[in-house]
Formats: structure tokens, sequence, C-alpha cells
């Protein structure tokens, strides 16, 4: 049996646990918004970190009325610096693969940028 933290929901149960209904998980997921893991059948499930992701979105649309476009911009923008942080180390910066790692990450952040 999981524990709570490694619990999983199905798309019925998550969207009534973000307030929102099943069709809009889906359309999160076709737009890569969201990514639940999948059963052998193709079911979707829901992990807690999943469902944090979902009310981000759900509050950046609702409450700072950014559109889905918008949103896929910031969630890649975070992503690309989550990468980021930990290869700005003095440890990592004095090799030069360490270096390279991060131009090629700081490349990927303008990109999601639009620079």
């Amino acid at each position: 049996m999981r524990s709570r933290d490694h619990a999983v929901y199905v798309i019925s149960v998550a969207a009534e646990l973000a307030g929102m209904h099943p069709q809009t998980l889906r359309k999160y997921d076709r737009l890569g918004l969201i990514r639940p893991s999948r059963t052998v059948g193709s079911m979707r499930l829901y992990s807690r970190h999943e469902l944090k992701r979902i009310k981000l979105v759900k509050q950046l649309v609702d409450d700072a009325g950014i559109n889905l476009a918008g949103v896929q911009r910031l969630l890649s923008i975070a992503e690309v610096m989550e990468r980021i942080e930990p290869l700005m180390e003095p440890r990592r910066l004095r090799t030069l693969a360490g270096r390279r790692q991060l131009l090629a990450e700081m490349r990927r952040l303008n990109d999601a940028i639009g620079l």
C-alpha cells in the first residue's frame, strides 16, 4: 500500500481535489502543462506533485488572468531556472563541462523567454 506522500489519484478524484472538470485536466495534459503518469492501460495517475502543479496553473489562470500560452511559457522558464540553480555552484563553475552546461541552460532560458 502506498503512503500518503506517494499517493496517486485517478482523473476524477484529481479533478475533484483541484476543483475543476476532468476535461480541463485532459486539456492541461494535451498542452504539456501537467505530466501525469500512466498505467499500462493508459489511465492517467496524478501524484501530489501534479496536484500542486494543477493548482498553480489554475491560480495563474483564474487569479492572475494569464492565458494558457502564458502559463506554458512561465512553467518552461521555471523549469529551466530549477536546472540552472545547481549549475551556479562554484565547484561546477570551475569545470569546463559545468560552464558549458550552464551556457546551454542559459540558451534554453533565452528561448523560453523569447529573446
